[in-house]
């Protein structure tokens, strides 16, 4: 008695086989890079239990890659794209870049624009997928790697980010040694695992240098400039207002800037001003930002990478990977006499 048709998986083709979840996603997919014994073995047991492919494509076609942010309306996303394509180019892949605004909906209509399109990976960056779509990715046998991971790293996906809690330290390091002991913090989002360590960063320096944390410093933002406008604005209404600024994100840095200078005061003569990324704007603000270099050109890289190796059958170089962060010094910090 045969099985009805697409009730079995990839994943149980793969173990049939004894291949991995890729390697079956390659035969489905009409890609040429499999042994012939290998895709001999498999096309047998796709047609043995009837398996109805994605829609088809033809053998040889090129690679493609789906790149998936949240939102896509910052410069921070234009370097992640960057270094995604930069290496999806030079390997004859292509890149579908996509924005699931964190609706269901969108995701879901993302989801069938995939199954769709026949892609070989996926890359998500800062964005959280429902278990049944990350349930359908791996149905469907496509791999997945995720930039910034939001919450704690559950998917069973290797992951890519940056060393954040040492570049929040060496932040808030670099402002005590100007003299600044009231440093106020404007935070990025709480569900995200970077917002979080470059906060404990920013704690974890407070804390080494004797200076006590003062809760009353620390203010929400969600790494865009108004955040950061508001967040200052908070931060100067105190009764004892601080003498320097960390900003989690540098376009919280700006906004922060703006609000000082509509108010009259002074970078870095009154305050002094650190931001996080060291997106391009940066080093032509005015004055030019002090701020933690975020890799995040090289994190899309090394994504990319990660996510072709996986399309090939091979194993990530490492499951979880931290890329070095960067003080970058430059007009917005002075000491305080």
């Amino acid at each position: 008695m045969s099985r009805s048709k697409s009730k079995v998986t990839i994943t149980e083709i793969a173990r049939q086989a004894g291949v991995s979840v890729p390697t079956v996603s390659r035969v489905v997919n009409g890609r040429s890079d499999v042994s012939q014994d290998t895709r001999a073995r498999i096309e047998d047991l796709l047609r043995e239990h009837g398996y109805e492919r994605r829609a088809s494509a033809p053998g040889n076609r090129a690679a493609l890659v789906d790149l998936v942010f949240n939102d896509l309306d910052s410069p921070w996303a234009v370097e992640i794209i960057r270094g995604v394509e930069e290496v999806a180019h030079a390997a004859g892949a292509g890149t579908v870049v996509s924005a699931i605004h964190g609706a269901s909906g969108s995701a879901r209509q993302w989801m069938q624009n995939l199954r769709a399109r026949a892609s070989d990976g996926v890359i998500l960056v800062t964005s959280v997928l429902e278990p049944t779509l990350h349930d359908e990715l791996r149905r469907l046998g496509v791999p997945l790697v995720v930039i910034d991971p939001a919450g704690s790293p559950a998917l069973d996906a290797p992951t890519v980010g940056a060393t954040n809690w040492a570049g929040g330290m060496a932040a808030t390091e670099h402002l005590l040694s100007l003299g600044h002991r009231r440093i106020g913090f404007i935070a990025g989002p709480p569900r995200l695992l970077c917002s979080r360590a470059r906060l404990d960063g920013y704690r974890a320096a407070l804390e080494s240098a004797g200076v006590p944390v003062d809760d009353a410093l620390i203010v929400p933002g969600d790494f865009y400039h108004a955040s950061g406008f508001a967040g200052a604005g908070e931060l100067l209404g105190l009764a004892e207002p601080p003498t320097a600024l960390f900003a989690a994100s540098d376009q919280m840095a700006l906004g922060a800037i703006e609000a000082l200078r509509r108010r009259g005061l002074r970078v870095p003569e009154d305050l002094s001003v650190v931001g996080f990324d060291d997106l391009p704007e940066v080093s032509w603000s005015a004055p030019p930002l002090t701020t933690v270099r975020q890799p995040l050109s090289d994190m899309g890289k090394l994504a990319a990478r990660t996510v072709l190796r996986l399309a090939l059958g091979e194993e990530p170089a490492s499951p979880r990977v931290e890329l070095a962060t960067e003080l970058v010094v430059r007009a917005s910090t002075a000491a305080r006499f």
